[in-house]
């Protein structure tokens, strides 16, 4: 028989707990002593859409070293060059101050509240540097080589600028220390139009046109540049992010003007480049920011001058960690809904339906195959509500009964068969929060009252009545809950935009724990607060994506096969139950199953 070792040339470690689910363990096999488990770890990538740009432009520049979710992008060319800039908060594009000179075809550096632009095209090529400090530019010192389409990267006082064109394909390459720029070593080859990444003492810059196309890489360390990889499809026009050891390159044109743009996407690990999953839209002259496991690219030329912007992310994740599977359709199209209960017998109540929303109090019941419609629905029909409790002692609450100006109190329980109002509702009027706990001993917190009030409100509930109670550190709506009345986790959620952020109850007050590894809102959860799920919800891209919670930090593990968002949740951290959706709204049910204890230390040698 042939074994792991003879397949993979490794022996499969034995260990006592997990290694760290980072990108140098990824492929790795381990059979845990402690947990009977044999495991691995697999690296999930992709890239999904985001907020667009409020000015559509090609040709721009940005921060390079800003973050996915604190980017910069600023000048271009539309119609004419723009002296716009835009600051990116993870989710929507926001106008900052513009820029002295508009231009296109320049370099960036720097950071969202330090950046710096340099070089570029008014009518002739540009020296000017400015500096920005997160609301305004201000000039900074000339290059000594006035250039377009050349390469950047670094920091405001440590920015590196390189390559470009004069009035022919330079080598040229400059440093600068907040206020002077000073000649550094030539680049090996002369190019414009390529792409760079990393600070001013490593930095890469490849690909390009010397005028050919050329797919050359070259690091540079702080005097020198010397070849590295080559990229495997070259090309000019396009962007780059993260480090000279680890890099993305994305996007550009591989031929002549008007040949066809890309959407390939290639990752550099210090020797060599591999290819990752492509871009959604294909473009050249775009921005791009971040890093090589969180990416951004915006706006540039589809062959037509693009605000769109897409956002590149590398999970790491171990499939012994559970895996989700498909489960009978809601009778019900609906998303927006609220649930309880567990994997087989859940309940879900709630929502809005339909090409043209309108809210509904439908109740179904779920026995682990199949729903069931309650032929009684809920007294007051609604949508992003909260839920507790089972299936045959449910509790639903709070929620908008036409718009989000229409938020509600209304409290009522159900019995299996019928809803009762509580004529005690919340005290807080809200929709958008999450609930936990049972129908005698529930907790609601967050939520949305308009107009543009995001609560930190949480209340109890006794059975009978809702008592207010501490509040949350972080207010916000259509975030996600599990736990019980005095141990609660909240998670996620708009503050506005999108947060990972994770709050522990522990029946008195809240405590600000580890974040999930995904900023996101329109999220569902399930479990307890020492062992919970999260799963689905917006990135602002729909996703499917899931992660486990120990008490202490959150886990990526396999995605749901339907992305969705607003949808219901119910059941443990190791059988849980997704329902419902959107967007567009669905009926499709998930089933999470856990991870299974398939050896024993027994059936196991070490070595």
């Amino acid at each position: 028989m042939t074994t792991y070792n003879q397949l993979a040339g490794y022996r499969v470690n034995y260990l006592g707990s997990d290694p760290t689910l980072n990108t140098g363990n990824e492929g790795q096999v381990w059979y845990n002593s402690t947990s009977g488990t044999l495991k691995s770890l697999v690296q999930l990538k992709a890239w999904s859409s985001s907020g667009n740009m409020n000015t559509a432009r090609a040709q721009l520049a940005s921060a390079t070293n800003a973050t996915q979710s604190a980017a910069l992008g600023f000048g271009g060319f539309d119609t004419a060059n723009t002296a716009a800039t835009e600051e990116y908060s993870g989710y929507t594009w926001a106008a900052g101050g513009n820029l002295t000179t508009a231009r296109r075809d320049l370099a960036g550096a720097g950071t969202q509240t330090a950046g710096l632009g340099f070089g570029g095209l008014t009518t002739v090529n540009s020296n000017a540097t400015e500096e920005y400090n997160g609301s305004a530019w201000g000039p900074g010192g000339n290059l000594s080589t006035a250039r377009r389409q050349l390469g950047g990267c670094g920091t405001q006082t440590a920015g590196l600028g390189f390559g470009g064109f004069t009035t022919v394909v330079t080598t040229a390459t400059e440093e600068y220390d907040g206020s002077t720029w000073t000649a550094g070593g030539n680049m090996g080859t002369a190019r414009y139009q390529l792409a760079g990444a990393g600070i001013q003492t490593a930095a890469l810059g490849f690909g390009g046109e010397t005028p050919t196309i050329t797919n050359i890489t070259e690091e540079y360390d702080g005097s020198a540049w010397t070849a590295g990889g080559t990229l495997n499809t070259g090309r000019k026009s396009f962007a780059g992010a993260g480090i000279q050891t680890n890099a993305l390159g994305f996007a550009g044109s591989a031929s002549v003007p008007g040949s066809p743009v890309l959407t390939i996407t290639e990752q550099y690990d210090g020797t060599s480049w591999n290819t990752v999953p492509s871009m959604t839209t294909a473009r050249r002259s775009l921005g791009g920011a971040g890093t090589a496991q969180a990416g951004l690219g915006f706006a540039g030329n589809t062959g037509a001058i693009s605000a769109a912007t897409e956002e590149f992310n590398s999970t790491i994740f171990s499939p012994a960690t559970g895996a989700w599977a498909s489960g009978g359709n809601m009778n019900t199209v609906r998303q927006t809904l609220a649930g309880a209960g567990t994997q087989t017998a859940g309940l879900a109540f709630g929502g809005r339906t339909g090409a043209n929303p309108s809210q509904v109090g439908t109740t179904e019941l779920y026995n682990g195959t199949s729903w069931t419609s309650n032929p009684t629905g809920m007294n007051t029909a609604r949508y992003s509500l909260a839920g507790a409790g089972t299936q045959t002692a449910g509790l639903g609450f709070g929620g908008y009964t036409t718009t989000f100006t229409s938020a509600t109190t209304a409290t009522e329980e159900y019995n299996g068969s019928t809803w009762t109002n509580n004529p005690t509702g919340l005290n807080t009027t809200r929709g958008g929060l999450a609930g936990a706990g049972t129908q005698t001993a529930a907790l609601g917190f967050g939520g949305y009252t308009s107009p543009n009030l995001y609560r930190t409100s949480t209340e109890s509930y006794n059975g009978s009545t809702w008592t207010s109670v501490n509040s949350m550190n972080t207010g916000r709506t259509i975030l996600a809950g599990a736990g019980i009345q005095t141990a609660a986790l909240a998670f996620g959620g708009d503050p506005p935009g999108f947060t990972a952020a994770t709050e522990s109850w522990n029946g008195t007050s809240w405590t600000t724990v580890n974040s999930m590894n995904t900023a996101r809102r329109t999220l569902a959860g399930a479990g307890i607060q020492t062992a919970a799920l999260a799963f689905g919800g917006s990135i602002p891209a729909v996703t499917g994506d899931t992660e486990q919670y120990d008490g202490t930090s959150w886990i990526s593990v396999p995605p749901m096969a339907t992305a969705r968002s607003s949808l219901g949740g119910a059941g443990t951290q190791t059988v849980g139950l997704a329902f419902g959706g959107g967007l567009p709204a669905s009926a499709a049910t998930e089933e999470f199953s856990g991870p299974q204890t398939t050896a024993t230390a027994s059936t196991l040698t070490t070595s």
